[in-house]
C-alpha cells in the first residue's frame, strides 16, 4: 500500500521523538547508576578584614615599589638592584612561577580538540597457522597506514575546567610567592646594610673611647707621680685599655660578618665588599599617614598567595566532585591502509571510524569518596594557613607601625639627652681651661657624652630598620591583580 509523504514524515518524527526519550531515559539510568558525591561541605571560614582588626578605610599613603629610595642612599639602592637582578633565591622563585604557568597551559590544552597524524610502514611475515589463508599465510609482505585522528572530550560536568582553574590559581600563587621573595630579599639587604652602618658608627665611638681612656691613663700616671693617686687607680686605668681594644676588635668581627652577608645577598664573592664602610642613612619611611586598612589584605603578596591557594583548593574540590559523573570522549579517524605499499594511495585503501566512548564510575571501592574527602581536608588546611598568614601579617604591620612611632619619640628625647651631655662636656672643658677643675672631670663628662653618642647610633639604626620593617609589612608597594585584590578584600568573616 502506498503511503503519503505526510504519513512518512509523521512516522519519522515520532521515531525521532521516541529515540530522544530513549536516549534521555538511558542518560538518567546512567546517572542513577553513578556514585553520588553527596552535598557540598561549607568548609572552614576565611578571616576577613574585620576579624583581623583592620579598619574599613584604606591606607591614605601609597607606598612606592622602590621604597628603599626613601633612605636617599645611592649605595644601598645599587646593592638592592644587584641583589634583585642576580640572587639565586629570586631566580628560583621566578622559575617556579614560570613552571606553574606552563602547567596551567598544559592542563588547559586538554579542553581543546586533539589531532594527530600517524604514519606506519611495516614488513612482516604472516604465520601459516593463523587466520591468514595462502598465499598470505607464510608470506612476507609490506603494509602501510597513513591516518589522521581527532579526539575531543566535552566537559559536560566541568571536570577539566576545574582542573585548569586550579592550576591557574596555583600559577597566580607562585607569582605572588615570587613577589614576596623579592620583597624579602630587598628587606634583608636593607637590614644588613643598616647593621653595617651602625657597626661602622659604633667603631668610631669605640675608637674615641679608647683615645679617652689613654688620656685618662696618662693623667692618672701624673697624679700617681705627684702622690695624688695610688697604684690602685693606676692599675684600674691600665685595665681599661685592653677592654676598650677588645670592644673595637669585637666590632671589627661583626663588620666582617656583615660585609660577607651583604656580599652573599647581592650574589658577589665573599670578599667583594671588604672596603664598604657606609654611613647610617636617614630615617627612611615615616609613620605619618599610614594606617592599617582593609586594603592590607590585598597589598601583601604572601596573603595574596595564600588566598590563591584557597581558590585552587576550591577548584580541586569541584574537579573531585565531577569525577563521580560520566566522562565522554568523541574520537574519529580517517586515512589509508593497505597490505602492500603500492596499493596505499588507491581509493580502495580508504578507512574511517567515528564513535563516542563513555567512562562511567559504577564501583570504585570508595576511591572517589576518599579523594573528595582529601580535597575538602586540603581546602580546610589552606584556609587555616591563609588565616594564620593574615594574623601574622596584621601583627607585623601593627608592630612595625607602632615601633616607628615610638622610635620617633625616643629619638626626640635622646637628642635632648645627647645635647645635654655635650653641653656638660663643653662646660667641664671650659672650667678646666680656666683652672677651676682638674682634667679628670673633663674625661668623666666626655665619657657620658660618648655613652649618649653610642645610644644615638643604636637608636638611629633601630629607627631605620623599623622603617624597613614597616615597608615590608605594608607589602613593599606590591600591586596584585584586580581579581586577586577583590577576592582577598571580600573574604567572609565568621
Amino acid at each position: 500500500m502506498n503511503r503519503s509523504p505526510s504519513f512518512v514524515t509523521s512516522r519519522r518524527r515520532h521515531g525521532a521523538a521516541r529515540s530522544g526519550r530513549v536516549a534521555a531515559a538511558a542518560l538518567l539510568a546512567i546517572l542513577a547508576g553513578c556514585a553520588l558525591p553527596g552535598p557540598e561541605q561549607a568548609g572552614a571560614p576565611l578571616f576577613g578584614a574585620e576579624r583581623a582588626g583592620l579598619a574599613a578605610q584604606p591606607d591614605a599613603v601609597p607606598l612606592a615599589g622602590d621604597w628603599w629610595q626613601s633612605f636617599d642612599d645611592a649605595e644601598l639602592s645599587r646593592l638592592i638592584g644587584q641583589a634583585l637582578a642576580a640572587h639565586p633565591t629570586l631566580a628560583q622563585a621566578q622559575a617556579r612561577a614560570a613552571q606553574a604557568r606552563a602547567m596551567a597551559d598544559m592542563v588547559h590544552s586538554a579542553t581543546s580538540p586533539q589531532a594527530n597524524l600517524g604514519v606506519n610502514v611495516t614488513r612482516q611475515r604472516f604465520t601459516e597457522n593463523s587466520i591468514y589463508p595462502p598465499p598470505y599465510g607464510g608470506g612476507v609482505y609490506n603494509s602501510g597506514a597513513l591516518d589522521a585522528a581527532l579526539s575531543w572530550s566535552p566537559d559536560f560536568f566541568g571536570r577539566l575546567d576545574a582542573q585548569w582553574t586550579a592550576q591557574l590559581d596555583q600559577a597566580h600563587a607562585a607569582e605572588a610567592d615570587a613577589a614576596a621573595a623579592r620583597l624579602t630579599l630587598a628587606g634583608q639587604v636593607s637590614r644588613v646594610y643598616l647593621q653595617l652602618g651602625r657597626l661602622v658608627a659604633q667603631k668610631k665611638v669605640a675608637e674615641r673611647t679608647l683615645a679617652q681612656r689613654e688620656e685618662m691613663l696618662g693623667l692618672t700616671r701624673q697624679r700617681v707621680t705627684a702622690g695624688l693617686d695610688t697604684a690602685l687607680e693606676l692599675t684600674q686605668s691600665e685595665g681599661a685599655l685592653p677592654d676598650a681594644r677588645n670592644q673595637i676588635e669585637a666590632i671589627n668581627e661583626q663588620i666582617m660578618l656583615a660585609r660577607h652577608a651583604l656580599a652573599a645577598l647581592t650574589a658577589q664573592s665573599v670578599n667583594a665588599l671588604d672596603g664598604l664602610s657606609p654611613a647610617l642613612p636617614g630615617a627612611g619611611l615615616s609613620a605619618g599617614g599610614h594606617r592599617l586598612g582593609a586594603d592590607l589584605l590585598g597589598r601583601r603578596p604572601d596573603i595574596a598567595a595564600a588566598r590563591w591557594r584557597v581558590e585552587a583548593a576550591g577548584a580541586n574540590i569541584r574537579s573531585a566532585r565531577a569525577e563521580f559523573y560520566p566522562d565522554i570522549e568523541l574520537s574519529g579517524l580517517v586515512g589509508l591502509s593497505s597490505l602492500g605499499l603500492n596499493n596505499l594511495f588507491e581509493a580502495g585503501s580508504r578507512e574511517w571510524s567515528f564513535g563516542p566512548a563513555l567512562h562511567l564510575p559504577l564501583f570504585e571501592g570508595g576511591r572517589l569518596t576518599a579523594q573528595l574527602s582529601g580535597r575538602e581536608a586540603e581546602r580546610d588546611a589552606v584556609v587555616a594557613q591563609y588565616n594564620a598568614t593574615v594574623l601574622t601579617a596584621v601583627r607585623e604591620a601593627a608592630d612595625a607601625l607602632g615601633s616607628v612611632q615610638s622610635l620617633e619619640r625616643q629619638q626626640t628625647e635622646q637628642a635632648a639627652a645627647l645635647a645635654s651631655a655635650e653641653k656638660a662636656w663643653q662646660i667641664a672643658r671650659d672650667r678646666y681651661r680656666a683652672g677651676l677643675t682638674n682634667y679628670l672631670g673633663v674625661l668623666n663628662a666626655e665619657s657620658q657624652w660618648l655613652a649618649q653618642q653610642r645610644a644615638a647610633v643604636d637608636l638611629q639604626a633601630r629607627r631605620a630598620t623599623a622603617a624597613v620593617d614597616l615597608a615590608t609589612a605594608l607589602g613593599g608597594g606590591w600591586q596584585s591583580e584586580p581579581a586577586a585584590t577583590a577576592a582577598v578584600a571580600t573574604a567572609p568573616t565568621p
